[in-house]
Parts: C-alpha cells; sequence; structure tokens
C-alpha cells in the first residue's frame, strides 16, 4: 500500500512539473530563441545530471544491444513528443494544445488493451470516457461553432500517440535498466536527436545572455529531469494506464499559467466543467485501483 501511495504522488508531481513547460517555453520563445536549440539544452542538461547521478552510485552505464535499440526509440519518442506539442503551440494557445496532447490516457488504455491483452475495468472505462469529455470541454472555447485549428489539433495527438508510445514502451520493454538509467538514455537521445537537427537547420548553440540561461536552466531540471524520473517510478508503481490518468493534471497547470500568468485564456464555464470531470475521473480510477490493491493484500 506505502508503494501504491508512493506511485501515486510520483505520478502527480510529474503531471505538474510537465505542465509547467508553458511557464519556461513561452519566455523562451518571446525571446527569440531557437526551439529546436531549447529542446537540446532542456534534455541535455537532464542528461547530464542524470548520468552524474548514475556515476556517483556506481551504476552501471552499460547495456545490451537490445535495450541499446530501445534506448534509443525511447529518446526519439520523447524527442518527437515535446517537438510535435511545440509546433502545436504555434497553432493553438498553449493550454489548448496542452489539453488535446493529455488525450494520451486513452491511447495507453487502449493500447494495453489491444495489443496486451490488459482488461479494461468499467471503473478504468468510466475515467477515460469522463478524462475524453474533460479534454473536449477544455479545448473548445464555442461548444456552439466548435472552432478550432484542426492542424493544430492534428499536430497535439500526433504527439499524445508517439508519448503514448514511449509510455508503453517503458512498461511493457521488458527493460532491466534502473528508472534512472531509462530517464538518462531518454534524455540523452533525445539531446542527440536536437542537435542534429540544430546543425541541419544551422542554428547556433549560443545562449545569449544570463536570463535565457535561467530558463534553459529551470526549463530542463524541472519539466524534464524531475518530471521524467517520477514519470518512470510511478509507471513501474502504479503502472501505465493510472500514471496517465493523473497526467490529466499537465493540462490543468498549462491551462493555469496560460490564465493568470499569459493571460492567454479566459476562465470559461468550458474550463471549470473540464477540470471538474477530470478531477473526478482521478479520483474514480485511484479509489478503485486502492480498493483493488487492499482487497489483494487482504487475501
Amino acid at each position: 500500500m506505502r508503494e501504491l501511495v508512493k506511485g501515486y504522488i510520483a505520478a502527480f508531481i510529474s503531471a505538474v512539473t510537465y505542465g509547467m513547460i508553458p511557464l519556461f517555453m513561452i519566455p523562451i520563445k518571446q525571446e527569440g530563441f531557437s526551439v529546436d536549440v531549447a529542446l537540446f539544452y532542456r534534455f541535455i542538461i537532464s542528461a547530464v545530471c542524470l548520468g552524474g547521478y548514475l556515476i556517483y552510485k556506481k551504476e552501471s552505464l552499460r547495456f545490451s544491444l537490445r535495450e541499446g535499440l530501445l534506448f534509443v526509440v525511447l529518446g526519439i519518442l520523447y524527442a518527437l513528443s515535446a517537438e510535435f506539442l511545440f509546433i502545436a503551440y504555434d497553432l493553438l494557445t498553449p493550454g489548448i494544445a496542452s489539453t488535446i496532447f493529455f488525450m494520451y490516457p486513452l491511447i495507453v488504455a487502449l493500447g494495453l488493451a489491444l495489443f496486451f491483452g490488459e482488461r479494461l475495468t468499467a471503473s478504468t472505462l468510466l475515467a477515460l470516457v469522463m478524462v475524453l469529455i474533460g479534454v473536449f470541454f477544455l479545448s473548445v472555447k464555442d461548444i456552439h461553432s466548435l472552432s478550432i485549428n484542426y492542424l493544430g489539433a492534428f499536430v497535439s495527438l500526433l504527439g499524445a500517440l508517439v508519448y503514448a508510445l514511449y509510455m508503453l514502451i517503458v512498461q511493457k520493454g521488458k527493460l532491466s535498466a534502473s528508472g534512472i538509467k531509462v530517464s538518462f538514455y531518454s534524455t540523452l537521445f533525445s539531446a542527440v536527436y536536437f542537435v542534429v537537427k540544430v546543425y541541419i537547420t544551422g542554428h547556433t548553440l549560443v545562449i545569449p545572455d544570463a536570463y535565457t540561461s535561467l530558463l534553459l536552466t529551470g526549463f530542463s531540471l524541472i519539466t524534464t529531469l524531475l518530471s521524467l524520473v517520477t514519470l518512470v517510478y510511478a509507471i513501474w508503481q502504479i503502472g501505465s494506464t493510472p500514471t496517465s490518468i493523473i497526467g490529466v493534471m499537465e493540462p490543468l497547470v498549462a491551462v493555469a499559467i496560460s490564465i493568470w500568468v499569459y493571460h492567454q485564456e479566459e476562465l470559461t464555464y468550458n474550463l471549470i466543467i473540464g477540470v471538474v470531470l477530470i478531477a473526478i475521473a482521478v479520483v474514480i480510477d485511484i479509489y478503485q485501483r486502492s480498493a483493488s490493491r487492499t482487497g489483494v493484500n487482504n487475501e
């Protein structure tokens, strides 16, 4: 039971910190700084910190050929999920892009059911449906005309798909490496992806000033390092589906930042309804899984 609680706490921390991406990314873009370069620094700073920790703990950095291939795939998926999300930022507001992106719990649950034979309980299905409805209310400003940028919505959904694939591989890939090691190689290969892209596009890696350096450091340590480590831990403790459902806290944080920090969203009835539905869905899933674990332990 204690590990279950730790898993949910880790999932919550991961969701909140990942949802803080607009807090750093919006001012970085306002400074005119390259998104690809920003994402490179985001991942390389995290990789250096994680690698330093592994060396300090004297954990081997070696991996088998199979694990190495999986690490490369995880890194590319994590990089693409970030890239699609930030492209959607330019087509939609950060709050709306984030909420559409975080439809990935439905993709994760369906993936587990279709490809891994995992049974979907009635309460999980109910929670997923409520999440979907909640995200719908959060994403659509005008309920009557359904006015939304469809290209932006499509790009956000692509990001959700690759992020769901990342979560499924972490859970079902049979990796023997620790969560920290998985996080290290995920961020390392994500950094490799973006440095190659920066080289191809001809952007400079020079950081113009101390303010941008602070933004990039916070962007990396909070929204990547802390979020990714707690994400991997949560997946291994409680599974990818409940971790994904709690992950809907991410768009709530992103929307809150858009409303009260950057004033890019308005607090509407749609937003309020979406928040309430998502909160109820999270409570339903936590209660059901806690009851199931308790029942198993009492047998």
